[in-house]
Formats: C-alpha cells, structure tokens, sequence
C-alpha cells in the first residue's frame, strides 16, 4: 500500500527525514493560522486509499497542535484515506498522571481519551512520561507504542565524547528506567539520586549507592523542562566530587531560560532530540520512527 508523510507545524523536518528513510512520498499541505487564531489546514496531495503517517509532536504548543491533530485526522478519513497513523514525538499532558490536589484535572487520562475518538489506527509516542502507567495500551483503546531514544542517545555519547570511568546519573526513580538503558549501551553502571533529610532542617542529596568522586558522570532522563531537577542534580554531583558532567534528554522542552541555567552549571554538554526542536537537538529520532514504521 502506497504511504504518504504528513507532518504538523513544528514537526516538519522530522516529518520529511522519516519520509527519506522509509522511500515514501512527503505529503503537501498547508497549515496556517487566521488573524483570529483558529487553525486552517489543507491537504494538497491525494490520500484516498492510502496509508497516512501523520507526524506532530506537542512540544511548547499543545493546545493548538491537539485541536490540529483533530482537524487533520477527520480531514483525511473524508478524503479516502485506508489508514492513518499518529506519530506524537513528545507527548504533552502527561506529567498530570494523578489527581495532586482536590478537583484538578487528569490530563494524561483525558487527552488520550480525546486522542483515542479521533479515527486514529495507531499511535506511536517517544519516551513518553508514563510514571504511574505500566504501559502505554493502559491509556488507549487503540494499538499504541512507546518507543525510547535513549540508545540513539548513548550511541551519539559514546561516538562523540570519550569518558573516564564514566556512570550514567538519573536524577530521581523515575528516571532509572532511562538510566539503565543508556548504561548497557556505554557498557557500565547506573546510580540514582536521592534525597536524604540530615536532620529536621536540612535534606542532602545523595548518590543510592555509588561513589561518585573522580568519574565522569551522564545525566539521562526523558524530559528537561525549566532545568530545576538538572541544575539541583549537577550542583550535588559536583560536591560529590564528579569530574566532567554531560546531561541527555529526549525532550528539550527548556522553557524559562532554562537552557542559560543549565549551562551556568559548568556542563561539559547538554543533548536533546529532535522531538522538540531545540538549540540542543542533537540527535534525531527519524531513524527509532521509520524502523517501528516499516
């Protein structure tokens, strides 16, 4: 069956780059803005009786790109389309996976749920920030995957930088997961960082159970956003005594001048991906798409 690309505002090099890998047609469309904010699309190629691979990731806009995704699926299945689909690089709203406080949305549930009714096929994310969900198909009624950048991550460190006695850091236990990948990939091990209370006034935070002094340390974990959990974890790794600090991410969402921040630090480096184009998208994820498209 013949396969067309089509890719969301902000998403569209990564769009084309998939197209490239996997020798399908890169989709003509427009999308644009009226002076009143409300979002126009038009698809110019035609999509009856093909497969659609619609990729649009919500990084910095998702109110916008989700009522976009919306008006696009709807729009191919009126034009004939066999099948289509959705590919979100960064998943937003997922960070809201509990109620916290009274009355506070559930945004994970909702926007999977509002996702879910859209005639969509399938779904494909990229690390997505899934805390208090086992998998991925606990939020979706349809086939869904949540792939990982991490080893395309590890393998641009290894390739790029040479490390002594490196370990690889996630800052908190949600980042373990993210930690051990990247680990086996550059062949050695993991810690996590803790918090530790002192005594009644002060809390430390601490290494679970590695030294850290004298080794070159990576900080891994699926999300940067304002930079508060990297900046807090570079500034202890530091008073552990670590030498050179690298810090990875899949989504440099960096907002609030947090990139300025971290860099204030010392870092040797900061990478991200490129499912949030960034200053710091370094490494592209087309390559994990197109593999888990083929």
């Amino acid at each position: 069956m013949d396969r067309i690309v089509f890719s969301g505002r902000g998403s569209e090099k990564l769009g084309y780059m998939v197209s490239r890998l996997l020798k399908c047609v890169y989709g003509r469309a427009i999308y644009k803005k009226f002076p009143d904010n409300e979002s126009y699309i038009r698809f110019l190629s035609d999509v009856e009786g093909r497969d659609i691979i619609l990729i649009y990731s919500l990084g910095l806009n998702p109110n916008e790109y989700l009522i976009e995704i919306l008006l696009s699926a709807k729009t191919l299945r009126e034009l004939g389309c066999d099948k289509i689909r959705l590919v979100i690089p960064y998943f937003a709203y997922a960070r809201q996976d509990e109620r916290f406080n009274p009355g506070e949305a559930i945004s994970i549930k909702i926007i999977s749920e509002f996702i879910g009714k859209m005639d969509i096929d399938e779904i494909y994310t990229i690390d997505m920030h899934l805390h208090r969900y086992r998998d991925i198909s606990d939020l979706f009624n349809i086939p869904a995957y949540n792939l990982t950048a991490m080893e395309e991550i590890a393998k641009y460190i290894s390739k790029k930088y040479v490390l002594n006695n490196p370990l690889v850091i996630g800052p908190d236990s949600e980042a373990e997961q993210w930690a051990k990948i990247v680990a086996k990939k550059l062949d050695t091990e993991y810690d996590i960082l803790e918090k530790k209370r002192v005594d009644e006034y002060n809390v430390v935070i601490v290494a679970r159970k590695i030294n850290i002094k004298n080794r070159d340390i990576v900080i891994v974990d699926d999300i940067i956003s304002t930079g508060g959990t990297v900046i807090e974890s570079v500034n202890a790794l530091k008073k552990m005594g670590a030498n050179k600090i690298i810090v990875a991410c899949t989504h440099p969402l960096l907002v609030d001048d947090a990139l300025r921040k971290i860099y204030s630090t010392g870092v040797f480096d900061l990478i991200g991906t490129d499912t949030v184009p960034s200053p710091v998208s370094y490494v592209s994820v087309a390559p994990i798409i197109a593999e888990a498209l083929k």
